[in-house]
């Protein structure tokens, strides 16, 4: 919902109280997701993947946005993020992906919370619940190669054996896998390896004549391997707006699917749109007299004559150390460099070419001002990173404000 906190005055929309936000921009969510809809046609259904705050976009009203837009699923890592969501959303079917916790199986199967079984323990742990697991839905994910979470192909007979022996009161809702290389498309050779391996799988569930959810394919597979979609994919990065890698990208944008592999029977151009920005403000300004120095272990040098503005957010907030010396912000609609070392709580930034520029003026660390532009990408290139990390290691902290 919208914050009415908000100090709307045609040109910042920072909330009350805040140094530093982050604005979500839900036109370009729903593009997204009616983007990822039109690619995967009518046929699987669609789990918008929600973990870790959203990819750092805040889990409630994210969660809250994809139901809304029709959102099959809610995909969570842990029970705990499932429960937080099933306080606001009491009917979307919810699947925690991560491991979670045996003190939780009792709730979660009462708040009807679907889990992942991964290997041989958590079989102990449900057969040691006995009526307290009771309800419980269940999704068995599967290692075909990534060599993550899952059982072995080899040992699904003995698990659906147990299933069938020991754990009656539990429901195998669905069976998965991951894919450790599928928003490469150069890398085809190994997703079709592991498509194979987790057909091999549906094939003795098929035998036992057990009707489930069968879902592969995340943001790059879901994107690039139309064949792999199964009942249902999972959808994380893209619906943000980010793409899992360029080569994805590149993917999508040609004209034929051949360089896909023999999974992509078929391609759509598909187009994403960021949805975040990160902002914060003007703490000081100052001109600097004579040459220095400027901050920790006195890294940068800069002259006489240089103006600089602290801003208020640093490596606590979600920024790098990696990002010292070497980050653009926008300040008036310019690049304003990162100078000297981004400290826990602030950064220090070069505004000389920049006029007028005061305290409380809005910084952009990731997003458009004017006709310039910081990418996600951009910012995490610089820490020698990734998109997905970038975002979600953004303080959870920060406020979040959805634009309608």
């Amino acid at each position: 919902m919208k914050d009415k906190s908000l100090k709307n005055n045609n040109k910042s929309l920072r909330p009350s109280g805040s140094r530093a936000w982050i604005e979500i921009d839900t036109k370009a969510l729903k593009h997204n997701y009616d983007s990822v809809r039109k690619h995967i046609g009518v046929k699987p259904m669609l789990m918008a993947v929600i973990k870790s705050n959203a990819y750092g976009h805040g889990i409630l009203e994210y969660a809250r946005t994809m139901e809304g837009f029709g959102a099959d699923w809610l995909g969570v890592d842990t029970a705990v993020e499932g429960l937080l969501v099933r306080r606001e959303l009491p009917n979307v079917p919810i699947l925690a992906l991560g491991y979670t916790l045996p003190e939780k199986l009792p709730e979660a199967a009462k708040k009807n919370i679907s889990v992942t079984i991964s290997n041989e323990e958590h079989l102990k742990i449900l057969n040691q619940l006995g009526r307290a697991a009771s309800k419980l839905k269940v999704h068995i994910k599967v290692d075909t190669g990534m060599h993550r979470q899952g059982f072995l192909q080899a040992e699904i007979p003995d698990v659906l054996k147990f299933f069938r022996s020991q754990l009656k009161q539990v429901q195998i809702e669905g069976v998965y896998t991951h894919f450790a290389a599928a928003k490469n498309p150069s890398m085809r050779e190994s997703v079709e390896k592991q498509f194979i391996e987790f057909k091999k799988t549906l094939k003795v569930f098929e035998d036992e004549k057990l009707k489930v959810i069968r879902h592969c394919c995340n943001s790059g597979a879901t994107l690039v391997y139309p064949d792999a979609h199964l009942d249902m994919v999972r959808c994380g990065i893209a619906l943000y707006g980010l793409w899992p890698e360029e080569a994805t990208k590149r993917a999508l944008q040609c004209k034929s699917s051949k360089h896909a592999g023999s999974l992509a029977s078929k391609s759509f151009p598909i187009t994403l749109e960021p949805a975040l920005s990160w902002k914060t403000v003007i703490g000081e300004v100052k001109i600097i007299p004579e040459n220095g120095c400027v901050g920790y272990d006195l890294t940068e040098s800069i002259e006489a004559g240089t103006k600089i503005a602290v801003c208020p957010v640093g490596y606590w907030h979600g920024l790098f150390r990696a990002h010292s010396s070497v980050l653009d912000v926008l300040v008036r609609g310019k690049r304003a460099k990162v100078i000297g070392r981004v400290s826990m709580d602030m950064i220090v930034i070069d505004v000389s070419g920049i006029k007028e520029v005061k305290t409380e003026d809005e910084v952009t660390i990731i997003g458009s001002d004017g006709e310039e532009n910081i990418s996600t990408e951009e910012v995490a290139s610089l820490a020698g990173t990734s998109n997905y990390e970038l975002v979600t290691r953004i303080n959870p902290f920060t406020k979040r404000v959805y634009l309608y």
